[in-house]
């Protein structure tokens, strides 16, 4: 058996192949951006051929870096941005358009139908969502209806759904006539389609979404001990290693944060933020507005389940800082920005760009920034901005903890905005909860390489992945209760101005 485990981590805006050790540590990594396609205000799409190119860039990259060969590999691990939808012919492998972004918001129009009969909790029950733009079913439904001989092939049996690692386990596995056609639990339980108990797809809900079940995945384990499938030789490896891992990318955060336990939980920052509370073995139904999700499941074992708050807008509110205001050059420049004055200044961001996502759930809403005045510069802004990001958390970790009936004592961190130490502090501050950051901030990935390395043996169990896990650094609270009561209540009324904007 190799000694590494490589993970690939298809993300929003890159895709990074990291190679890591039995210790959990890096041995080599390569990441490439892909371009961000906007055709009309509030759509989002990526090209699925660009990035299948630069998954097999990546993965010749990282190994070179690593100095390894495929066969120092034991195992491949893959990990995604979740609710992104292609759809595809499984003849030629050639997309039928666009993958439509968990981001984009096209599909409002057909939530809003869904909703007439039902509310917005219709499916709720089954399925563990409130019906959103935000899910791939919704997605999967307008392909079918506007993009040319998409129906008829889907009826047919030629073309096939995925999320995008459904897309890319595909090309691994050997692609036209070749590639196995599977999801794991945690990409299907964001579909809006997958019955959370039974964790097969619902046919009641494919009937009112209209979607042919020909077309959909073969739903799995995250760590599948009947992998998949080898890597093929016209693939990026010459040898032929098990697929055999796949965790969407917050589930695989948890698990790479060894969050196994219930009432354990992780915030990540990436492009956007989303916190994760293990519920254990049973599916919680949220009152507060929060999501229940398939965590993880090993081959042969009961499903674990999590709350999940959702937040659109983090890392993808400084790109937006950075790229279309040009204040900063470079992302971790707004921590210096920030960083030069001693509050907000009075002013807020909302950055409700595609909609609140939980606990709010508003397809209407639209960003705002209010409390300007001439006192405010591009300091206050960046500070903002930062806080934004604090709060939404604090959103979320109310609900939860209302659901969770107990208060978090802690929470683990992880995700690129982590290296912001001015953001972990007032993420403390704001919360009045320690805040712990762990020594291998890569989680999303090494999450996938865990359930890759359960399913071949490379790690014998749950717990030997629990001793990897050490922490790096904390942030204790350190902000008068008076001020931060004063500063969330203006948040609340900030976010209340976004509510109906988009009619």
């Amino acid at each position: 058996m190799g000694k590494f485990i490589g993970a690939l981590d298809q993300g929003t805006t890159s895709t990074r192949f990291i190679v890591f050790d039995h210790g959990g540590r890096i041995a080599g990594q390569d990441q490439k951006e892909h371009e961000q396609i906007f055709p009309r205000p509030g759509w989002v799409e990526h090209n699925p051929m660009e990035i299948w190119g630069n998954t097999q860039e990546v993965i010749r990259g990282g190994l070179l870096k690593a100095g390894l060969r495929g066969r120092d590999l034991a195992a491949i691990g893959i990990t995604n941005q979740r609710e992104t939808t292609v759809v595809w012919n499984r003849h030629t492998g050639e997309p039928y358009g666009n993958a439509i972004v968990w981001q984009c918001t096209r599909t409002e129009d057909i939530c809003r139908a869904l909703m007439k009969d039902g509310g917005q909790d219709r499916f709720r029950e089954t399925t563990g969502l409130p019906i959103a733009a935000y899910f791939s079913g919704p997605k999967i439904k307008w392909i079918l209806a506007h993009v040319p001989g998409a129906r008829t092939a889907a009826l047919k049996g030629d073309a096939l759904f995925g999320t995008m690692e459904t897309w890319v386990i595909w090309w691994l596995t050997g692609g036209p006539g070749k590639g196995a056609h599977v999801t794991d639990v945690t990409n299907a339980s964001r579909t809006m389609l997958m019955d959370l108990k039974t964790l097969a797809w619902d046919d009641h809900i494919l009937e009112i979404l209209d979607i042919p079940p020909e077309m959909l995945p073969g739903i799995v384990p995250s760590s599948d001990e009947a992998f998949w499938g080898l890597t093929a030789h016209d693939g990026p490896f010459e040898e032929k290693i098990p697929v055999c891992g796949a965790v969407g990318d917050q589930q695989a955060a948890l698990v790479g944060q060894a969050c196994f336990e219930k009432g354990e939980a992780k915030n990540t920052y990436g492009t956007g933020c989303f916190l994760l509370l293990n519920t254990g073995q049973k599916p919680v139904t949220s009152k507060h507005g929060l999501i229940t999700t398939v965590a993880y499941q090993v081959s042969g074992q009961e499903p674990v389940y999590a709350l999940e708050g959702s937040i659109a807008m983090a890392g993808a509110l400084v790109q937006w800082f950075r790229d279309n205001l040009g204040l900063i050059k470079t992302a971790p420049d707004i921590e210096e920005l920030a960083g030069t004055v001693e509050d907000n200044g009075g002013m807020f961001i909302v950055p409700a760009f595609s909609g609140l996502f939980a606990p709010y759930w508003r397809d209407d809403a639209r960003g705002v920034m209010v409390g300007l005045t001439r006192y405010i510069h591009k300091g206050h802004m960046a500070r903002a901005v930062l806080e934004a990001c604090a709060y939404q958390t604090r959103d979320i970790l109310e609900a939860m903890n209302k659901e969770a009936g107990q208060e978090l004592p802690h929470l683990k961190v992880d995700g690129g905005m982590v290296e912001n130490n001015l953001l972990m502090q007032i993420q403390a501050d704001v919360l009045n909860v320690p805040v712990i950051r762990p020594r291998i901030a890569e989680t999303t990935a090494l999450g996938a390489a865990y359930a890759a390395g359960l399913a071949v043996g490379f790690w014998s169990s749950q717990e030997e992945l629990r001793q990897n896990w050490s922490e790096d650094r904390s942030w204790q609270p350190n902000l008068l209760e008076e001020k931060r009561a004063a500063g969330y209540s203006s948040w609340k009324r900030a976010v209340e101005k976004t509510f109906g904007w988009a009619q």
